[in-house]
């Protein structure tokens, strides 16, 4: 794994000197835009459509829009002035309960590692962290820009997750259309509850897959080879159920042909097998 960055964990008097590292990655496929007669990448050129012309980045300037069409011009000397104090700690601030944070505050994971001096410090707050169930709440400075963070124990390795601030949580209640209740009947809510418990599974991440990716690598692998798949066939439309019994009760018939039958101990259900990675 490639060190992102360097620093340490402040905890109290204590200083935790450690590596950080990306903990996920993007599996999204990137298409490059072609010139199509020649195939050759396009470039894309900052322009003015008042001066018409193309705009050199000595002219750039950063402006915030107050009013529609009326900018305020923020310069580098104004910016530098607001900066916090440049800092390599992440600094504990609290320590609370995984399950007191929605995941909505949740952005980005980076795993934590010790340095060559760190490694009993980074011992000793992952486990006092496994024994209290806590995780903490850090600030941390990140690209110039001061973030909130929740650090926590993850397969015997420290995760630091960057959060967002409460004020950047759009509040539920804004959204339009969300029904209370609606007079639920108890035989529509009951049969709800047998679906749920019908789909209900152990959690293992290895069983889901990609499939639109699947099949753009596929589409890639044969183009390079110089043959193009057949178009795959649509899924079957499923049947249009007006009635919300009828559609629980065929909905629970469905999960029950699909799903192996635990109590009789039938062959686990295979999965699309994982694309091997791509550089």
């Amino acid at each position: 794994m490639h060190t992102m960055w360097k620093g340490a964990i402040s905890f109290g008097m204590v200083n935790i000197p450690v590596r950080m590292f990306a903990a996920t990655e993007d599996r999204d496929i990137h298409f490059t835009m072609l010139h199509q007669p020649c195939h050759t990448p396009i470039r894309y050129q900052r322009h003015c459509p008042s001066c018409q012309k193309v705009v050199s980045p000595e002219e750039i300037v950063k402006g915030y829009e107050v009013q529609p069409g009326r900018f305020i011009v923020v310069d580098d000397e104004d910016l530098s002035r607001l900066a916090p104090e440049r800092s390599k700690n992440i600094e504990i601030l609290d320590f609370v309960r995984l399950e007191e944070i929605d995941p909505i505050y949740f952005v980005k994971s980076y795993y934590l590692s010790p340095q060559e001096t760190g490694g009993k410090a980074y011992a000793l707050l992952r486990e006092a962290m496994e024994q209290t169930g806590k995780i903490a709440i850090a600030k941390v400075m990140l690209r110039n820009k001061t973030t909130l963070a929740a650090l926590r124990v993850y397969r015997r390795v420290l995760v630091m997750e960057t959060i967002l601030y409460p004020d950047e949580v759009r509040a539920a209640e804004q959204v339009p259309g969300i029904p209370d209740k609606e007079n639920l009947q108890e035989k529509e809510l009951q049969l709800a509850i047998q679906l749920v418990e019908q789909l209900t599974a152990p959690f293992k991440p290895e069983k889901y897959t990609d499939d639109y990716r699947n099949a753009l690598l596929t589409l890639i692998e044969q183009k390079q080879e110089g043959a193009v798949g057949a178009k795959p066939a649509p899924a079957p439309a499923a049947a249009q159920v007006i009635d919300l019994m009828e559609a629980l009760k065929a909905s629970i018939e469905a999960a029950g042909k699909n799903r192996p039958n635990k109590t009789k101990g039938r062959k686990k259900r295979l999965t699309a097998k994982e694309p091997a990675a791509t550089s």
